[in-house]
């Protein structure tokens, strides 16, 4: 068995995403199963490169994973001829610029969605990633989680009949700063430094519904910010700039229609921090990142509304879980194999920089739907 390496810049790995998802949880625990096994007697191994603005906090991550190679200067790591794969997990106002220059030294792409602040400069980024000749791949985390990846498997055996609508609901309780320290940065808040709930979970929408229901061809959505002062990382009173919550309505492509519901300003009261409705003809479905719930038409109750009488028993009991009947690993380190044998194997990929760009496409013009008050179309995206 022979061991090629493969090297990786990554950039952004100090913050909690790019960490905890991409560096420990993807590619060191693919060191330590002892690579990916390619299937033709050949195993890569992932070698990364830590790349940052804080040269303290890269040398203690290099030391506490055993780690060698650490830099805060990208130009030079995007100069040597030995990287493979450039990786982007910064805040996303700096991250165009430096896909642009990791495609000009010609590496292969993978980066965290948004790829860019705007749908013209995204299609730009695939564009020229395309005329490079590199391959490309934009991270899709959540169709690669159990919950959905269940869900995935009831379409294709036709348990729904035909899909009606979809309703989704995500978001928790960001706290404000001042008396509890905030679980999210401050940069989210501010529209000035690219934050924002729109752009960072329309992407994330658009390729869930496209993936699993149909492409979206129209968004209708009011967009707010619900709290107007927050507390930054040092306690300093800030002003929030950017959208908290939004409320969406997505026509797809077949008929049917999705309703999502995401906020930083909201108490869960489910059993999943998101959760997906599927109603169709012949059975409905409720999903989340790792369970998934069944309601077939044979056993469908008969409600009727009398609100004079209390209800005598649980609808959430009527419903029945879909077993896993395999072994899900974790959703960033399954698309992480699937994107490193696309570069060594040449194997099919289709999660890449033009996918990326219906991302933003679909946060710029939901953003527009709230600001102008209509329905707004979704124009087929090509390159």
């Amino acid at each position: 068995m022979t061991r090629r390496t493969v090297r990786i810049a990554m950039n952004g790995v100090t913050g909690r995403m790019g960490y905890r998802q991409h560096l420990v949880r993807s590619l060191l625990a693919l060191r330590e199963q002892g690579g990916l096994d390619l299937g033709n007697g050949d195993v890569l191994w992932p070698e990364p490169v830590l790349v940052g603005r804080r040269e303290h906090a890269l040398r203690a991550m290099a030391e506490q994973h055993g780690l060698t190679e650490w830099s805060t200067d990208l130009d030079a790591v995007l100069a040597d001829a030995s990287i493979d794969i450039y990786f982007d997990a910064q805040v996303t106002s700096a991250r165009e610029d430096a896909l642009k220059k990791a495609i000009a030294a010609g590496k292969h792409l993978y980066t965290e969605k948004p790829t860019a602040t705007g749908v013209e400069g995204a299609l730009e980024l695939a564009r020229l990633a395309r005329a490079a000749g590199v391959k490309n791949g934009v991270v899709q985390d959540k169709i690669f989680l159990p919950g959905l990846l269940k869900l995935k498997r009831l379409i294709d055996g036709g348990f729904f009949g035909e899909i009606l609508s979809v309703r989704g609901e995500f978001g928790y309780w960001v706290f404000e700063g001042d008396w509890q320290e905030a679980q999210r940065p401050s940069w989210n808040y501010r529209a000035e430094d690219g934050g924002g709930i729109v752009v960072d979970m329309f992407p994330h929408w658009e390729y869930v519904l496209h993936e699993l229901f149909g492409r979206v061809t129209s968004v209708q959505a009011l967009v707010t910010t619900h709290i107007p002062q927050r507390w930054d990382e040092q306690g300093k009173p800030y002003a929030a700039t950017a959208d908290d919550s939004a409320y969406g309505v997505f026509q797809l492509e077949g008929g049917a229609v999705a309703q999502i519901n995401s906020s930083w300003a909201v108490r869960v009261n489910r059993d999943e921090l998101v959760e997906f409705q599927v109603d169709g003809t012949h059975g409905s479905a409720v999903a989340g990142l790792r369970n998934c719930r069944v309601q077939h038409r044979s056993a469908t109750p008969k409600p009727v509304w009398n609100p004079d009488l209390p209800v005598t028993e649980s609808f959430r009991d009527q419903w029945s879980e879909v077993p896993d009947n395999t072994v899900f690993d974790n959703g960033f380190k399954a698309q992480w194999e699937l994107f490193l044998r696309h570069v060594v194997l040449d194997e099919p990929y289709s999660w890449d920089l033009l996918a990326g760009a219906r991302g933003v496409q679909l946060a710029e013009l939901g953003l527009k739907s709230s600001a102008e008050g209509r329905r707004c179309d979704v124009p087929e995206l090509t390159l």
